[in-house]
């Protein structure tokens, strides 16, 4: 028996007791391990922040969990089927998307989640870097092996989005937007960013990793000045104050399979429709930069391959598949 794997099982028998103790010697017979061993764990689970009281009479009893994304304690209680059945975390990597990228190439199954504290290379859109410090976001990438052709991957960004935006709302109660294609806002202020890349031939997806990163508890003074976190805008300031991780990643693993799940199921139109009611940039006056030309028009629609419709001064409408938008402030 490995070290995790008795860790992993004694905080699961400890948590099946949260109301009473587990005594030394229950642990002891129901793992086949000396009271020793058992003491071992148990230092070893408080230095990695759990909160375990120990009574020389009664046994361990688990009062609290770290704010940290352990594999275990996402994966306790996960209502999912696929996605989080797996999960990977490291303390510190370049990308969560180039790692899951090159484990999806090794044939890992859809559902893995890689997770890391810090990225020290974090992804944006067009080879932009994502501000990604220790402990203060979630920086996740998922992969998924969807049967669809490589033209169809804006759907997965867009409905990464929707399920992004419904558990940051549902965990914090704040408001958060869509801005086409790929970043979540909350009063007008960067929170959360997607990035998806794929492996496919020319009619059909190899596998997709779906990055997503949400700035929880970074300080504001290390992100850039369009962008903001979790905890400013809920306006929790005190030091024992923040944004609670672990519930919200697994939110949002439950919210991304629900919604993968819907789109295989009923296509992307109830996505699409979703995606609609959370957001504000639709009628709104936009600048479209695209590599070549920039214009500007109100931001009309999307269409069902998941492409913004933009109406230009002129009256014409124009699809835009790739690019910038940069929403602009009327008044």
């Amino acid at each position: 028996m490995t070290h995790i794997a008795l860790d992993e099982k004694i905080l699961s028998m400890l948590r099946h007791h949260t109301s009473s103790y587990v005594s030394g010697e229950d642990l002891c017979k129901a793992f086949d391990v000396s009271r020793a061993a058992i003491w071992k764990h148990m230092e070893k689970m408080r230095e990695e922040g759990y909160s375990i009281e120990a009574s020389p009479h009664l046994g361990y009893r688990l009062l609290g969990v770290p704010d940290r994304l352990v594999p275990s304690e996402i994966r306790w209680k996960l209502k999912t089927k696929v996605l989080g059945k797996e999960v990977i975390s490291y303390k510190k990597v370049g990308s969560t998307n180039d790692v899951a990228y090159a484990l999806a190439e090794k044939g890992l199954k859809e559902g893995v989640i890689i997770l890391a504290e810090e990225q020290d290379k974090g992804k944006g859109r067009h080879g932009r870097s994502w501000t990604s410090p220790s402990r203060g976001g979630i920086y996740l990438s998922a992969i998924l092996r969807p049967r669809i052709t490589p033209n169809e991957i804006p759907k997965i960004t867009l409905l990464a989005a929707v399920a992004a935006a419904k558990a940051i709302r549902e965990v914090t109660g704040l408001q958060a937007m869509i801005k086409w294609p790929n970043d979540i806002l909350v009063s007008g202020k960067k929170v959360c960013g997607i990035l998806t890349e794929m492996k496919a031939e020319q009619d059909s997806v190899s596998f997709i990793v779906i990055g997503i990163g949400i700035n929880c508890n970074t300080p504001v003074r290390q992100l850039p000045k369009s962008a903001s976190s979790l905890r400013e805008e809920l306006g929790l300031h005190a030091r024992d104050e923040h944004v609670p991780r672990l519930e919200l990643v697994k939110k949002l693993i439950e919210k991304l399979e629900e919604d993968y799940f819907l789109l295989k199921k009923d296509g992307f139109r109830p996505i699409m429709e979703e995606w609609k009611h959370l957001t504000d940039m639709l009628g709104a006056r936009v600048r479209v930069v695209l590599q070549n030309r920039a214009f500007e028009g109100l931001a009309h629609n999307i269409d069902p391959d998941g492409a913004l419709i933009v109406r230009k001064d002129a009256g014409t409408l124009e699809r835009i598949s790739s690019g910038d938008i940069i929403m602009i402030r009327q008044g």
